[in-house]
């Protein structure tokens, strides 16, 4: 499992006083990137090789302003040629579960415009995280 943290800036609030509902998927992305910097992929638009094919969020607590939010992030399942990505975002104080999430991550290649099988170096990369839960 991978962790990161954020504090909610803001602009990341909405009318209600609470986090907007997309900003939860920026939290996501952060988190992703930040794996898959961990797992040695380029960050590099000339060099990028994932694309987002499905995500979804689960919104299970509101959080506010200027709160630390810890966000782990974890393999759900690897196939050929993509796999899961999940999220859970809690308080950092307090440890309350404020929602989960997930990603299906294609392996793509940007010039043929088509999926790829995944390398052997990421799949095993990939599999050494996934959830023991």
């Amino acid at each position: 499992m991978y962790e990161t943290q954020v504090k909610v800036r803001f602009c990341e609030t909405d009318a209600l006083g609470h986090i907007n509902n997309t900003s939860y998927f920026i939290y996501f992305e952060e988190a992703r990137i930040q794996f898959f910097e961990k797992m040695g992929s380029p960050m590099n638009i000339k060099k990028w090789e994932y694309i987002v094919a499905s995500t979804k969020c689960d919104f299970l607590a509101q959080a506010y302003f200027n709160q630390v939010l810890n966000i782990k992030t974890f393999i759900e399942k690897v196939g050929n040629k993509s796999f899961t990505i999940s999220h859970e975002i809690t308080d950092s104080q307090t440890g309350t579960l404020i929602a989960k999430g997930e990603a299906v991550i294609v392996y793509f290649n940007f010039d043929t415009q088509k999926s790829e099988l995944l390398p052997d170096a990421v799949k095993q990369f990939l599999q050494s995280h996934i959830a023991s839960v």
